[in-house]
């Protein structure tokens, strides 16, 4: 599903990623752990197509991304990568519908189509009521959950999470948590979450230790 291969990452005179090898299954749930400044945003960035490795090969559901153009690149992510945030990163002045369908309209879906895929994917997620609020009018685990809903409108490969329950409370924080594993169940989504979490960590199908740029280790959840 995901393979990364000697991926190397500098910032001008500082080493951030030190030649990482990684595989991730189909289907598997997994988090990357690791004290800040170990490179775990880095390597999601990477991984998902938004920054580029100084070196190393990315293959990404059997296409090597990294011989993709720019223009290749673009699409590629929007249809087969989504990505949740800590903030969520909605537009305030788009409704939870718009701001959902925003990956569908870039992909050259037609408005009223976009726009019903939209309503279908926010009553799946338990937001049908709220679907022509906007994020101001809220709560912060409903933001979270419609960033959740544009991250899988396209039916992407995989969903890469950066520190997504970090803002909210303690019940938002742990209905996220089910909900990830809930959509790999009903819809076989891989999910890569970087987190400080180790409540959600201890969840996943696997954790990856990452400690100076590199990986120190991983371990497996036998009650997964």
């Amino acid at each position: 599903m995901i393979q990364l291969e000697g991926i190397t990452k500098s910032f001008g005179s500082l080493q951030v990623l030190k030649g990482i090898d990684l595989t991730i299954n189909k289907g598997e749930v997994v988090s990357i752990v690791g004290p800040s400044g170990a490179g775990k945003t880095t390597l999601l960035q990477i991984m998902g197509t938004l920054d580029k490795p100084d070196a190393g090969r990315i293959v990404l559901n059997g296409v090597e991304v990294n011989r993709l153009k720019d223009k290749g690149l673009a699409a590629f992510r929007n249809k087969e990568i989504g990505f949740v945030f800590q903030f969520h990163q909605l537009l305030p002045e788009f409704t939870a519908e718009e701001n959902v369908m925003i990956p569908l309209l870039i992909q050259g879906v037609s408005g009223k189509s976009a726009r019903r895929e939209a309503e279908e994917m926010l009553s799946f997620l338990g937001l049908g009521e709220r679907a022509l609020h906007k994020p101001a009018q809220l709560s912060g685990g409903e933001k979270q959950r419609v960033a959740v809903a544009r991250a899988l409108i396209n039916h992407p490969s995989v969903v890469l999470a950066d520190e997504p329950s970090g803002s909210l409370d303690t019940q938002n924080k742990e209905e996220l948590h089910r909900l990830f594993f809930e959509l790999r169940d009903k819809l076989g989504q891989t999910f890569v979450i970087v987190t400080h979490d180790e409540a959600l960590a201890s969840q996943t199908d696997r954790t990856i230790h990452l400690v100076d740029g590199k990986i120190s280790g991983e371990s497996a959840n036998p009650f997964r």
